[in-house]
């Protein structure tokens, strides 16, 4: 693995535990202010950071407690772009009841003077 390979996967990591913190700000510092892409929780393609927080709220809104966890990430590094997919699985517990939703994700990491940045994301439920 390289480098890259394993800086990308540490960042996705970080937006896990933040959002398990329900740390929507430290999620979104490491994505682009253009983000744009298509959420598992609505039809409609979102843009840029303001609608991306809806989508992180409406998951944390949903439940007590919230975990959030990816798998088997696989990356591709084509110069300053780079592409991590992997399957993820968000757990939701609300007075005793237990719901898991499961996915898969895709992020476009964009290199920037201040480092990766995920320009686009792409989730989708599992069917």
């Amino acid at each position: 693995m390289t480098e890259v390979q394993k800086e990308l996967i540490e960042i996705e990591e970080k937006c896990a535990e933040a959002f398990n913190r329900k740390d929507i700000d430290s999620i979104l510092q490491y994505f682009s202010d253009r983000i744009s892409g298509f959420s598992s929780t609505r039809h409609e393609r979102f843009s840029g950071k303001e609608e991306l927080r809806q989508t992180f709220e409406y998951y944390l809104n949903e439940a007590q407690e919230v975990n959030y966890r990816f798998t088997d990430p696989e990356t591709v590094v084509l110069g300053d772009i780079a592409i991590l997919s992997f399957y993820w699985t968000v757990t939701l517990k609300n007075n005793g009841k237990v719901t898991e939703v499961a996915g898969r994700g895709t992020h476009v990491f964009q290199k920037a003077p201040s480092g990766w940045q995920i320009v686009h994301e792409h989730f989708s439920k599992a069917h």
